[in-house]
């Protein structure tokens, strides 16, 4: 089962914490970006209902389901309320770091997508100076006590449940320190560690596609027209302009 109360810790900490707010901004900057041009008729968001991560969006009906706060759905992320092939864009905002069940929330959100449908998900990167306080100070703290799934095993859960990869992005390179005047003075980071160390970012944000299994695009088998000297020299009296059906003469001049 999901922990709701680690859920919202962790979005208590987003909205008030130097870092947090820090992270936010990075995350409200991707999801902003990686949700505009995607369409169609429904989309969900899954968990930290205070932040929207679906304003860009401009899919007529949005929802928001989480196991507290005050969504428009309540449920655990592991067993969505949603009919399967009913969602055009689910997205998971950390929602796989903050769960007992990761890939059984990864596989409700491919359920109720439809076929061309997109998921886009965001996670903590343990191969980053994030992980390495995690490691040395414990998990007893949010966000520290998150999951932390490599990003290598986020895309063999994608492809297990054929749910195809279309891009990467990373964000947040600052090293992970409180205080908001520590932050800025390794601001430069952000520009450095997207050229020269993409890898190493604190956060990832990741988007697929489920494809359809068997799916193919059917279309219509055209006869090649033949050249018109070749209709000319084909022979018939029915092909032949220059002769008469009733006599088989030839018209001359």
């Amino acid at each position: 089962m999901n922990d709701p109360a680690m859920m919202e810790e962790f979005a208590d900490w987003l909205a008030s914490a130097e870092l947090g707010q820090y992270l936010l901004a990075q995350e409200q900057a991707f999801f902003d970006s990686a949700v505009a041009d995607v369409f169609g008729f429904r989309a969900l968001q899954i968990g930290l209902c205070q932040h929207d991560f679906l304003a860009m969006n401009r899919i007529p009906w949005k929802g928001l389901a989480a196991a507290c706060g005050d969504p428009g759905v309540v449920c655990d992320p592991a067993f969505l309320p949603f009919d399967s092939k009913s969602l055009d864009l689910v997205i998971l905002p950390h929602g796989l770091d903050f769960t007992s069940l990761p890939h059984q929330v990864l596989r409700e959100a491919e359920r109720v997508l439809v076929p061309e449908g997109r998921l886009i998900v965001t996670g903590f990167n343990p191969a980053s100076l994030w992980g390495v306080r995690r490691l040395l100070q414990g998990r007893e703290d949010n966000p520290w006590r998150g999951n932390f799934v490599s990003l290598p095993r986020i895309r063999d859960w994608l492809k297990l449940l054929e749910l195809e990869h279309e891009a990467t992005s990373f964000m947040a390179y600052s090293p992970p320190l409180a205080r908001k005047d520590w932050l800025a003075r390794w601001q430069f980071m952000e520009s450095t560690g997207a050229r020269c160390w993409p890898l190493a970012a604190g956060v990832y944000g990741v988007v697929a596609v489920k494809r359809q299994r068997g799916l193919r695009l059917i279309t219509p088998r055209w006869a090649p027209a033949k050249p018109a000297r070749a209709m000319l020299v084909a022979g018939g009296n029915d092909r032949n302009p220059l002769t008469r059906s009733s006599d088989n003469e030839t018209l001359h001049d």
